[in-house]
């Protein structure tokens, strides 16, 4: 007989379906995951009072994402393309997120142009095609870009699998100490497995016959009990140093030279355990960069500013107000009580009751909500004036260092 519209089966079922595709990142949109283990190795609370780095041989849990950047979800790994190198440690503090590539610098320096990096690397509107004109046209339009081409055009732009690259945290980012004194850092995450890359040659042929290359390598060693690890270094400048610093510290397009700042070691973290669902923990997982703890700081580098924006905003558009309380985003080591105290509602809020009957405001002569001065940041010593400028007025200095790079590998 005919289908009955009556079948409760049938109606939840395809309802379901037509809706359980979520939005895909705007970049790094093709990904893979692993959660892991943090553990320092070298005593830094000189620089940082951040509880993750308070003793030698503390472990922290924590959850990695590596991605390519320009490819959609169906895309191949084995891509000329810069990886994202993501990282979420679940510290007793909160959240601290890491949200790198395996690059130290990008193609530019005004988050203004973030669009349209996206709109050149991506399919063209006219012939929905990606297109190599337009990739070079937006690239060679803007000569601080070619560091980050240069390097891109290394071996090192066809990493042969996640396991076999370096990543770096590529912003500047300030550390506080227990007497609340700041320096600036740049991390460093060096493979362990050691640097291996493909030709161009090999890449194709990989890309026809495996397009998950590297998220296939990345489960099946972890499932194989060959863990990969990569050690953390910082470089280390004073603000004394970043004012008399030949080019301007905070600008992503360039690196600190090693030699005037050299890499100390911090820890080592290890990949053991390939998540139970994909879609739970990998798709689902968001990185923003304004997840900080105590110790830890943001810095005037423009970029870095333009994303603790665009994170965020892009997490509530593609995941919800309440993305946080997804299992692989929430804080581990603080009680559901105290996370997002004054939100309330929106979509999907489960996990902490609503915040209940508490006191939803602040400041309140209850005492649910108190100031915690220990938390509070020195004071950040700015220059310059505020307008609408041409970064080129600033530093015209582009290709020293690509220049440099290009000789060492001459």
């Amino acid at each position: 007989g005919p289908l009955l519209m009556q079948d409760p089966y049938f109606l939840e079922q395809m309802s379901h379906f037509d809706r359980e595709v979520i939005p895909e990142r705007r970049m790094h949109a093709k990904g893979s995951g692993a959660f892991g283990t943090f553990t320092v190795t070298n005593d830094i609370t000189q620089y940082t009072c951040a509880k993750i780095f308070s003793e030698v041989g503390k472990q922290t849990e924590m959850f990695a994402r590596f991605s390519t950047v320009a490819g959609e979800r169906g895309a191949a790994d084995a891509e000329r393309d810069i990886r994202g190198f993501a990282l979420k440690f679940y510290t007793e503090e909160g959240n601290w997120d890491l949200v790198g590539n395996n690059t130290p610098v990008f193609f530019f320096r005004d988050p203004k142009l973030f669009v349209s990096l996206n709109r050149a690397v991506k399919r063209d509107p006219r012939t929905n095609m990606r297109s190599a004109q337009n990739n070079w046209d937006f690239w060679t339009s803007l000569p601080e870009a070619l560091h980050q081409v240069t390097i891109l055009m290394t071996d090192r732009g066809i990493p042969k699998d996640f396991r076999h690259m370096h990543g770096f945290g590529s912003h500047t980012y300030g550390m506080i100490n227990a007497n609340n004194e700041r320096v600036w850092v740049k991390f460093h995450f060096r493979t362990q497995q050691g640097i291996e890359n493909l030709q161009p040659d090999e890449a194709a042929k990989i890309v026809g016959e495996d397009r998950e290359s590297s998220q296939r390598d990345l489960y099946n060693a972890i499932e194989n009990g060959d863990f990969p690890k990569w050690k953390m270094y910082i470089q280390v400048m004073t603000e004394e140093q970043a004012k008399n610093h030949k080019d301007n510290p905070f600008d992503l397009t360039k690196v600190w030279y090693k030699g005037e700042y050299p890499l100390i070691e911090v820890g080592e973290f290890e990949l053991n355990r390939n998540p139970d669902n994909y879609f739970q923990d990998v798709e689902q997982a968001a990185f923003a960069p304004t997840n900080i703890i105590p110790g830890l700081d943001f810095s005037p580098d423009k970029m870095l500013q333009g994303r603790l924006f665009s994170y965020g905003d892009a997490q509530r558009y593609r995941l919800g107000v309440n993305h946080w309380q997804i299992p692989v985003n929430q804080p581990k080591g603080v009680g559901v009580e105290n996370l997002c105290p004054f939100s309330r509602d929106g979509q999907m809020r489960i996990l902490d009751g609503n915040q209940g009957s508490q006191t939803h405001y602040y400041p309140n002569s209850y005492g649910t909500h108190e100031s915690q001065p220990e938390y509070k940041r020195p004071p950040l010593e700015l220059n310059g004036d505020a307008y609408e400028h041409n970064f080129r007025e600033d530093d015209d200095n582009y290709f020293e260092q690509p220049g440099k790079l290009f000789r060492l590998q001459s």
